[in-house]
C-alpha cells in the first residue's frame, strides 16, 4: 500500500479505445478525458500526483490494469496531458496525496 505523501515510480499505461460510459469498479460511468486511474488495491477516491514530462492529480475510480507487471491504468485523457499518450506505458512518478 502506498502511504499518504509517499512517492513510488510505477509503470502506468492508459485505457484503450472503447472504454468510455462503461461502468467503472466504483459504479461510475468511466469519462475517457477525465482526471481518473485504476490501482489494484488503493481506496477509491484517493489521489495520486502523476508525473512522466508534466504531472496531473488523479482520483482512482477503478481496478486494474490486469496486464502483469502494470500498476496503473490512466484515462486517456490524463496520458495526453502528461505524455504518456504516444509511448502508451512508462514509468511514472507519483505521489498520494490522501
Amino acid at each position: 500500500m502506498i502511504g499518504v505523501g509517499a512517492t513510488l515510480m510505477l509503470l502506468a499505461s492508459y485505457y484503450g479505445p472503447g472504454f468510455h460510459g462503461n461502468l467503472t469498479a466504483n459504479g461510475e460511468r468511466f469519462d475517457s478525458q477525465a482526471a481518473t486511474a485504476a490501482h489494484k488495491s488503493l481506496p477509491f477516491g484517493t489521489r495520486l500526483r502523476v508525473c512522466y514530462k508534466t504531472c496531473e492529480v488523479v482520483r482512482i475510480n477503478d481496478r486494474g490494469p490486469y496486464i502483469h507487471g502494470r500498476h496503473l491504468d490512466l484515462s486517456e485523457g490524463t496520458a495526453r496531458r502528461i505524455g504518456l499518450i504516444h509511448s502508451g506505458i512508462g514509468q511514472v512518478k507519483t505521489t498520494r496525496l490522501n
